[in-house]
């Protein structure tokens, strides 16, 4: 999995090993039978498995229906089993929950000197921090998922043979168009967003709406009568667009892409011109 990464731009080799090992806990939980119940989804499901080009930080999951007694946890033995037969000395811990929401958390973590160390046999490199650092990698499972989603079988040969259930397109685009319109940004924007959004567009990707408008219910942004379709979706996109600070935007983004080239062209007219070619 290192070899087939020799010629990443990333400079960043903890990313790398965070994405070798994001595809580890795949395997382990394919292994364990958590995508009998659950989908992959998210920026790091339309990296691994529709050639995203940028770095994404967390694993996102969401139950096929509804199931409030679903516990997280109860994979944690299997994927760490799965984490230590690649002499990976991890350990994974479930989120303490503060408020009653449908989202379970929980954090892997391990020493980024040690696993750098293991990844690539270089002292000077592994020296290069603190020894005490922890390398974490969050992942969270919604367990009231919003309905109308698509989903679709994948499967992947590394680091073994497994299959993992994910969102379709159509769906993750809904889910990532909904989070530009929603995320909390509070003071940090998310450009990542927007440069998925621009992902998704520029392969043509048709939305799956009915998703969508499910997901704007759920967080309050429709109300359950309210009609709903394309041209209604486009103009709450471009209110959007006019509010948001691009130069923040381009700041949060840029560490996690090899090309700053292309944010460039960001302004709002930028996002409404290609908004129009939403369908």
């Amino acid at each position: 999995m290192l070899r087939l990464r020799a010629d990443a731009q990333d400079p960043d080799k903890k990313n790398l090993v965070k994405e070798i090992l994001q595809e580890i806990v795949l395997c382990g939980l394919s292994r364990a039978g958590f995508f009998k119940k659950a989908a992959f989804y998210g920026g790091t499901a339309l990296r691994i498995f529709y050639g995203l080009d940028r770095f994404s930080e967390d694993l996102d999951f969401s139950l096929m229906e509804k199931d409030l007694d679903f516990d997280l946890a109860a994979y944690f033995p299997m994927l760490e089993k799965e984490l230590e037969s690649y002499g990976l000395n991890m350990t994974v811990s479930e989120k303490e929950k503060y408020s009653d929401t449908a989202i379970q958390s929980a954090f892997l973590k391990g020493n980024t000197r040690e696993l750098l160390l293991q990844f690539y046999a270089d002292p000077k490199l592994s020296n290069t921090v603190p020894s005490n650092e922890s390398l974490r990698i969050k992942f969270e499972i919604d367990i009231d998922p919003p309905a109308s989603a698509g989903f679709e079988r994948r499967y992947k040969l590394l680091p073994s043979p497994h299959e993992v259930n994910l969102y379709d397109l159509p769906s993750l685009f809904a889910g990532k168009t909904h989070a530009v319109l929603c995320r909390a940004w509070k003071n940090r924007i998310k450009g990542r967003d927007l440069y998925d959004y621009v992902f998704y567009l520029s392969r043509d990707v048709r939305i799956n709406l009915p998703h969508l408008r499910e997901r704007l219910i759920a967080s309050g942004a429709l109300a359950p009568n309210d009609h709903f379709d394309l041209g209604i979706l486009k103009d709450m996109l471009n209110e959007k667009f006019d509010q948001i600070d691009y130069a923040s935007a381009k700041e949060d983004v840029r560490h996690f892409i090899r090309d700053e080239a292309s944010l460039d062209l960001w302004n709002a007219d930028f996002f409404k011109a290609i908004t129009a070619e939403l369908h």
